[in-house]
């Protein structure tokens, strides 16, 4: 008893230690591995993962596993006729994976068991001791979960098979403690379900035996788990009544078994993951799906069907025609509101005194006798310098959120394309305006949203800083950047106006 009472003590021990371990977070290689890593398949899955890897096959190759060896100790019963004391038994088994669920566990169980005296019922005190070689098929019964990572328990129902030497020796009063012969004429029905008898003084009866049991195991670490298990083992036959070594009626006797056991993986870790039971099979599935590594994602399409610049699914005029100016929506600009769009408009800014307008967007107002003059002379001017034309066509508008100097994806994109337009019209600059004069933060904020777009264009696109014009603080839309192909000059660089109100 003193013994048993140590076991549950080193039990409890070991199970508060596994309950601090518990506490850990799970790695990055919940599958026992990296997903890519070879080191761990054996030859015969090899094909498998490599069109696992190229992505053409979906399911990876089962890996190679540790072996385990288990030490099992604890008290030992035969249920029968005569009243069973506390025995003890012990197993030595070694168990190996079939898959995240089923496994097999082959070991060798000895026990020692007694019976009580009734001599009044005329039963005796025995005491037997059987030798047993054992294989179980064992199911794991919490592998999988769509809700946590790998198990630190596993749960199990076992069933198998044992061939039982068994030999019981019975107290006899007048002769004192002898050996119960299974083959002995003197016992009827003690030869049923027997395999045979072997030895002449100590025979020893050989059976088939059934397994039935379940068990669980607390995970220590890595190597090591500690376990607790009922197993029962049955004569295959029923009718054999003689493991107490007495027969009453029609029963049949069978072995009961309760063991503590450690548990230890054998392998070297660097070739060989853990035993399957103590991996979630769903871990590579639900790690793809939160942040893909192999998953074969396909190319992400914006198809921009007029070419504005503003992808299809968010422009609300999707035939404007090339090279025409839009808004951030993909509609076609109408600077001075006359109600003719730029790319048709041939008096841009009309004054508002001056409206309605003609087809061409020009007003009513008669033109002043200098215009003419002024006209000619720039005419000629421009016939005397060298042509330097900018045909770079629309350039986006870029849109912010509310307080915000940050590029979203969209804006990222747009800025992607209108940079091979760029960098495709050397004879072109491009003006960068912000608007919002409203106060100094929005002076600020249009500044930095200016500088945003400017800085994504040079340092991600490799424009050179030189092709652009920084301007701020206009009046205008003040969560939307203008770039805009022109020919004039101005500074590329503009000190910040309001430092102390900068974002981040």
């Amino acid at each position: 008893m003193k013994t048993m009472r140590y076991l549950i003590l080193l039990m409890a021990m070991l199970v508060g230690q596994y309950c601090l371990q518990a506490q850990t977070t799970t790695t990055t290689t919940e599958l026992g591995r990296e997903w890519s890593d070879t080191a761990k398949i054996p030859a015969s899955g090899m094909a498998q993962h490599t069109e696992f890897l190229n992505n053409q096959q979906p399911y990876p190759a089962k890996p190679r596993n540790m072996w385990e060896l288990g030490i099992g100790v604890g008290p030992a019963f035969i249920f029968g006729d005569v009243a069973s004391k506390i025995g003890v038994g012990g197993n030595l088994t070694l168990r190996k994976a079939i898959s995240h669920v089923f496994s097999l566990r082959a070991g060798y169980t000895g026990m020692l068991t007694y019976g009580e005296a009734k001599p009044s019922l005329g039963m005796r005190g025995y005491t037997n001791r059987s030798h047993m070689l054992g294989l179980d098929l064992i199911a794991s019964l919490n592998a999988a979960s769509g809700y946590r990572g790998n198990p630190k328990t596993d749960w199990y129902l076992l069933a198998g098979y044992n061939l039982i030497g068994t030999q019981v020796e019975y107290d006899d009063v007048a002769s004192g403690s002898r050996l119960f012969y299974p083959g002995n004429p003197a016992y009827p029905y003690s030869n049923n379900a027997l395999i045979t008898t072997v030895g002449k003084g100590d025979s020893w009866g050989l059976f088939h035996g059934l397994n039935a049991g379940l068990g669980v195991a607390f995970k220590l670490s890595p190597r090591a788990n500690l376990g607790i298990e009922q197993k029962f083992t049955f004569i295959a036959r029923g009718g054999y009544d003689y493991l107490d070594g007495y027969r009453a009626g029609n029963n049949s006797d069978f072995y009961s078994l309760s063991t503590v056991r450690l548990n230890f993986n054998l392998g070297n870790s660097t070739r060989r993951t853990e035993p399957l039971w103590w991996i979630n099979p769903n871990n590579y599935v639900y790690s793809e799906i939160n942040s893909p590594r192999h998953m074969k994602l396909p190319p992400v399409v914006l198809p921009d069907a007029d070419g504005d610049g503003v992808t299809d699914q968010f422009d609300l005029e999707p035939n404007t025609p090339a090279g025409a100016p839009v808004d951030a929506h993909g509609r076609a600009k109408d600077t001075d509101g006359d109600g003719v769009p730029d790319y048709r408009d041939k008096e841009i800014l009309t004054p508002l005194k001056c409206f309605p307008v003609n087809n061409d967007g020009v007003g009513t107002c008669p033109e002043p006798a200098c215009c003419k003059e002024i006209k000619d002379m720039m005419a000629n001017m421009a016939a005397a310098q060298p042509k330097n034309d900018c045909n770079i066509g629309n350039l986006p508008s870029i849109q912010f959120s509310n307080n915000s100097a940050r590029l979203s994806r969209d804006a990222q994109s747009m800025l992607a394309s209108a940079a091979a337009k760029i960098i495709a019209n050397p004879n072109c600059k491009v003006k960068v305006t912000g608007y919002g004069a409203s106060s100094k933060a929005a002076q600020q904020m249009s500044w930095e949203r200016v500088n945003a777009v400017i800085k994504y264009l040079v340092e991600k696109q490799g424009v050179a800083e030189n092709r652009f014009i920084f301007s701020y603080g206009q009046d205008g839309t003040s969560n939307t950047v203008d770039l805009q192909g022109t020919t004039e000059d101005g500074p590329n660089t503009v000190p910040s106006p309001y430092p102390n109100l900068r974002k981040g």
